[in-house]
């Protein structure tokens, strides 16, 4: 791989955020006066990571090494502790990347990296009021929230680096511009209730259209395009999870190929469901009664309509394993497989426009990522996706990089 440098088109914007909020991290929490008086409760919680990835496409449409950066920082007020607010709390969190578009290299539909975006933008990403009720039973939440943190996601599978193992691409790539996950979100109502300490059900209301302050034209109208229906109902006992989803939008969509007698598309009623699972193997990692499972393996798989969206459907499937390096108890090593499957009318359109696609990509990766310090993350990866689907005759991707996270986080 060819030497990331910090020279002309760098992320200056990213490592200088890093710089200000890291600059005094390895003296942290162990060297320093607690902020609150002790035994207090914290006012406010401020976390923030800047990662920075060296990706390099070995093979694909093109070849080259490109870098790709995000910044992330997060404040929680308790309002409880702030002003009485039983059970309430303010989140906000915003985002910048100044880095570059390596899939443009590797030519795959669904992506290579999870912190790439289109646009290299400061966003107010979410900013949500959540209300705990029924002593925690019941949680309101109302404001830009991302999706993806409640629904469609389970904890194995969030080491990959592949954006397919965050959400499934057959929901990813619906709605007008997408629904409200990274790297826009959008006005949420949302309610997760437990009934029980290892059951759960979920339900949302989104508006359609994704768009924050900072993104190009600013928040989305309300309900203009309609809203994104979604809920979800599971068990998650024993470190395990077993989920059920579904979702559909209120309003109809353009179906991608067929039209009325004026020449119209027609109008489809997008919808899905999705299936998770996951399960641990193996014993635990020390002796605290806490301590991580040795290992987790996950399932995944999703169906759409395929009218409104290129995918009709997919599934992730793979293995993380904890404390995988001896005498590295927070070393982690994981490996996915991924397979996403392109609707007949997407296929039929791109055919006659004489770019004609295959029936579905595929791809592997394998990550191994270790925590040198409090405030510092290395990780290693490398994917390979057959058939990327993007344009006729790609070849086979291969991708090869280095992740580093630095992170922080403080109390008063």
């Amino acid at each position: 791989m060819a030497r990331l440098g910090i020279g002309r088109g760098a992320p200056a914007a990213g490592v200088m955020l890093a710089a200000a909020l890291l600059g005094a991290e390895p003296a942290l929490a162990e060297e320093r006066e607690p902020e609150a008086a002790e035994g207090a409760r914290p006012v406010l919680a401020l976390s923030g990571e800047y990662i920075l990835d060296a990706v390099a496409v070995v093979r694909g449409a093109d070849a080259g090494v490109r870098y790709v950066d995000l910044a992330t920082l997060t404040a929680e007020v308790d309002l409880e502790a702030a002003a009485g607010w039983r059970g309430g709390s303010l989140v906000a969190e915003v985002i910048a990347g100044t880095g570059q578009r390596p899939n443009d290299l590797a030519g795959t539909l669904q992506g290579i990296n999870n912190s790439e975006v289109p646009d290299n933008r400061v966003k107010l990403y979410q900013f949500y009021l959540s209300q705990a009720l029924a002593g925690g039973a019941m949680t309101l939440r109302a404001g830009f929230i991302d999706l993806n943190a409640e629904f469609y996601s389970n904890e194995a599978a969030g080491l990959l680096i592949a954006p397919a193992f965050g959400i499934g691409s057959e929901l990813a790539a619906t709605g007008p511009n997408g629904p409200a996950i990274f790297p826009s979100t959008a006005l949420t109502a949302a309610v997760r209730v437990a009934p029980s300490r290892d059951t759960y059900a979920a339900f949302a209301l989104v508006n359609a259209e994704a768009g924050v302050l900072g993104d190009v034209g600013g928040m989305a109208p309300l309900l203009k395009e309609g809203a994104l229906l979604i809920g979800e109902g599971g068990w998650t006992g024993g470190a395990g999870k077993v989920a059920l989803g579904a979702w559909s939008y209120t309003r109809r969509q353009d179906d991608i190929r067929l039209v009325d007698a004026a020449g119209d598309p027609l109008r489809r009623r997008a919808h899905g469901g999705y299936l998770l699972l996951e399960w641990p193997v193996g014993g635990v990692t020390g002796p605290e009664p806490d301590a991580p499972r040795k290992a987790s393996l996950f399932l995944r798989a999703g169906v759409s309509d395929g009218d409104t969206t290129p995918y009709r459907g997919g599934w992730q499937a793979g293995v993380l394993v904890n404390a995988a390096l001896p005498g590295r108890p927070d070393s982690q090593l994981s490996f996915g497989a991924n397979q996403a499957f392109l609707s007949d009318k997407f296929r039929l359109n791109h055919a006659e426009a004489g770019n004609p696609m295959r029936g579905a990509e595929t791809g592997v990766e394998l990550t191994l990522a270790d925590t040198l310090a409090p405030w510092l993350t290395v990780q290693a990866d490398a994917q390979y996706v057959r058939n990327p689907g993007r344009a006729a005759g790609t070849r086979d991707a291969v991708i090869l990089g280095l992740r580093f996270i630095f992170a922080f986080s403080r109390e008063w």
